[in-house]
């Protein structure tokens, strides 16, 4: 499905943020693409027309979060502070991160 060897850089689903102006430029740009089955891909493939790069961010964990059962730090509210999204996370512990921030 893909004529190239490797996949543009793009941003891991599950959540971005973009400013308004690019995601109108987005939309346009996906409109002249054939559809990819890959979202985040996908997504990737419109950056790459728009010469746009995308930038990682800790505070994105698409691949969870390093929990340790005994550690006092996954009860406490600083630990999720800096945290934009969060994979992985079971709905009792998304419901038990929010009670906590």
């Amino acid at each position: 499905l893909y004529n190239k060897n490797n996949y543009p850089p793009y941003a891991g689903g599950g959540g971005f943020i973009m400013d308004g102006p690019l995601a109108k430029r987005l939309h346009k740009t996906s409109e002249t693409l054939e559809l990819y089955p890959i979202d985040d891909v996908f997504l990737g493939m419109c950056l790459e027309v728009l010469k746009v790069s995308p930038v990682g961010h800790e505070g994105f964990k698409t691949f969870g979060i390093v929990k340790n059962k005994n550690s006092k730090m996954n009860k406490e509210p600083c630990f999720f502070r800096s945290m934009l999204v969060v994979h992985k996370l079971l709905p009792p512990e998304l419901l038990k991160m929010w009670d906590l921030v």
